[in-house]
């Protein structure tokens, strides 16, 4: 139980009926203002593909994926899903989308290493989007102009959702302070990476980290990413700080895509140079990909913090130790 956090005299603002309904507002609500922001069409998206595609996100590179095999096609083997982070890349290229041109979907995931805690779910609910780009978009200022559109958003939404219900109170900072994870780590030499995380976002509220998966100075990486889909050079993650949770929880993770330069460089440094036989990777490399910026938005991570909820359980459906909801319901907190 040391992951999970009972903030003390925890009540939810609302009933579970409302919250049934504050959570339908709330995904209305953002996906429709994403849309126009970023001018994105809707898609209906996988929830299995193929092991042999190579088109599964890989995450951290180490996560087990939820596999099994088709009776009825010679057992092939196919995996759930843990982003569609490659898969949006290829589906703007088949549908034949242009620069200033994207897709968003509701992207379900089982995610069956996550470990569980108030903002950790082994399934996860995300909208999924992404848009093709020029060669002269791949730059910093276009990343953080993609950022400012997705942050403004969401403090639209927060406005709207106080509105039906007043008694939620609080507000998402619309601002978006930006810094890198050297400067990060250089601000913080002796905290952890969560440590700096919280720090910064507690400092200015909505912070959006950059250039996340390469060794910084100090040798340690801030976090993982997988080498074949950001560029580590023009991604981040987004954070706002939650005062039900006192920490920062982190909203989307997000990215200018490798072109064939920035592939071959992120596999040569991880050591799965491999990989370049799947089909994936030798699109992007021959350019038969277009170049794009994309991400993911986790939907339950949103409404827990516009709903001022202390547990992503208060959200979403799923499954949880069992000492861990007793631990809830004897804090007020109920799951779903």
């Amino acid at each position: 139980m040391k992951r999970l956090t009972l903030p003390k005299d925890y009540m939810s603002p609302i009933s579970q009926r409302d919250t049934q309904r504050a959570i339908k507002l709330i995904k209305d609500t953002f996906q429709v203002k994403l849309a126009r922001a970023l001018n994105l069409d809707r898609v209906t998206a996988p929830l299995i593909v193929t092991k042999a595609s190579g088109i599964n996100d890989d995450l951290n590179g180490v996560e087990r994926k939820v596999n099994f095999t088709l009776k009825e096609q010679e057992d092939t083997e196919v995996e759930i899903v843990q982003s569609l982070a490659k898969w949006k890349r290829a589906a703007l290229a088949k549908y034949g989308y242009n620069p200033g041109e994207g897709i968003y979907t509701d992207m379900n995931a089982i995610r069956r290493d996550d470990d569980v805690d108030n903002l950790h779910s082994v399934f996860v609910d995300q909208w999924d989007w992404e848009a093709v780009i020029t060669r002269d978009d791949r730059n910093v200022d276009f990343l953080k102009n993609i950022v400012r559109k997705i942050a403004t958003a969401i403090y639209e939404t927060k406005q709207i959702l106080n509105d039906a219900y007043p008694q939620l109170g609080g507000t998402i900072e619309k601002e978006v302070f930006f810094i890198t994870t050297q400067e990060l780590e250089d601000m913080y030499p002796e905290k952890t990476a969560k440590e700096r995380e919280n720090a910064i976002t507690k400092q200015h509220k909505t912070v959006f980290i950059m250039q996340i998966g390469d060794v910084l100075r100090s040798g340690q990486r801030h976090d993982g990413r997988a080498p074949d889909y950001d560029d580590w050079t023009l991604n981040g993650d987004l954070f706002v700080w939650d005062d039900t949770l006192d920490c920062a929880v982190e909203l989307s993770s997000m990215g200018i895509r490798v072109d064939s330069k920035a592939l071959e460089r992120q596999l040569k440094i991880s050591n799965q140079e491999s990989r370049m036989s799947f089909p994936y990777h030798q699109a992007v490399a021959g350019g038969t990909y277009p170049l794009t910026i994309g991400g993911g938005i986790g939907q339950s991570r949103l409404c827990l913090v516009l709903l001022g909820k202390a547990h992503i359980g208060e959200v979403q459906v799923s499954v949880w130790p069992d000492d861990m909801v007793e631990a809830c319901c004897n804090n007020n907190i109920i799951l779903l």
